[in-house]
């Protein structure tokens, strides 16, 4: 019997952070997951910041239901700025949370995550220069490479994304 991979749906928009999405996506499917891209408008090409990556979204979020993914993970770079403005992208995210499945973000991944209204309560990492914002928003902030609270998996930088990764595969596990 052939069985399908669990998916995680990668989230893209122009500016993400390059090594971030690649590496992400090659760790997970490394890990025997099917990683899916959901962007604004399925079909359209994503270019990453350092313009060393693209990235095809295969889905739009209208398309894509919390319910057919093991976990959502948000890449940073400049592309979550953009992402918040996305109503689509930011409800696949507090579905994805409320649903008690995992979400993943690095960097500036985390402004996604206080646009959706999920890191009240929860420890959280992040890029330094948003740290203020998670506080803001009701989060406690910590400084460390990765950090889990619950469904909820970021990580700081690129540097961290192999450690990242790990943590969100054992969440992800824990979770289904």
């Amino acid at each position: 019997m052939n069985q399908r991979a669990p998916a995680v749906a990668l989230l893209v928009e122009d500016g993400f952070d390059d090594r971030e999405l690649t590496e992400i996506s090659d760790g997970l499917s490394a890990a025997g997951f099917e990683v899916v891209t959901v962007g604004p408008v399925e079909g359209r090409s994503y270019a990453g910041r350092h313009g060393t990556a693209t990235a095809i979204a295969v889905l739009a979020p209208r398309a894509a239901a919390a319910r057919d993914f093991a976990a959502v993970v948000i890449p940073g770079g400049y592309a979550p700025d953009r992402m918040r403005l996305r109503h689509s992208l930011i409800d696949l995210v507090r579905e994805e949370i409320r649903a008690g499945r995992p979400v993943g973000a690095v960097g500036h991944g985390a402004q996604v995550l206080i646009s959706a209204d999920v890191v009240r309560g929860r420890t959280v990492t992040c890029w330094p220069s948003i740290a203020v914002d998670v506080k803001n928003a009701g989060g406690l902030y910590v400084d460390r490479p990765v950090v889990e609270d619950g469904p909820l998996v970021t990580a700081r930088k690129a540097d961290d994304i192999p450690l990242f990764v790990a943590a969100l595969v054992r969440v992800i596990g824990q979770a289904g």
